[in-house]
């Protein structure tokens, strides 16, 4: 499994309103509710949250990248939010952030390896500093999806 293969546009928000960590996990786990892929959004925000405890999910360069290894995913898949307002996150370089990346995967151990790679993939891209700059201004989510893919 790779990222072309789950990237969607109806899980892609590109005017997040929220102005709080809390705000924005909701609208983008409300997005994944409504896609279908996942059953239950208050659980999933819940099990976002035992993550977040674990480390800081902010990899600097205004990005965040948190994850819901949840028992109530239906489908793996990445929401993926550009913020509206800076929003005040636990992050490396200790910057507000702009743009998220939120991992939807079942917490079933058959996943973790497809976790992990999905992961590893998006941190590579997410390295490229012009592929950044280009997320933070891309007019529609046809245009993040291409940023990704080519």
């Amino acid at each position: 499994m790779e990222l072309k293969d789950i990237l969607n546009e109806e899980i892609i928000d590109l005017n997040l309103k929220g102005t709080t960590k809390d705000e924005i996990l909701h609208e983008l786990s409300q997005r994944l509710f409504d896609a279908g892929y996942i059953s239950d959004m208050e659980q999933f925000v819940k099990d976002i949250y035992v993550r977040e405890a674990e480390g800081i999910t902010g990899m600097g360069n205004h990005i965040a990248i948190p994850h819901g290894k949840s028992s109530v995913v239906k489908k793996i898949g990445i929401a993926i939010g550009r913020c509206e307002n800076e929003i005040e996150w636990e992050s490396y370089d200790e910057q507000p952030i702009n743009l998220v990346f939120l991992f939807c995967v079942s917490d079933d151990a058959n996943f973790a390896s497809n976790h992990m790679k999905l992961l590893a993939e998006l941190a590579g891209k997410l390295g490229n500093d012009k592929r950044v700059e280009q997320l933070k201004i891309a007019a529609t989510k046809k245009d993040i999806i291409d940023l990704f893919i080519n």
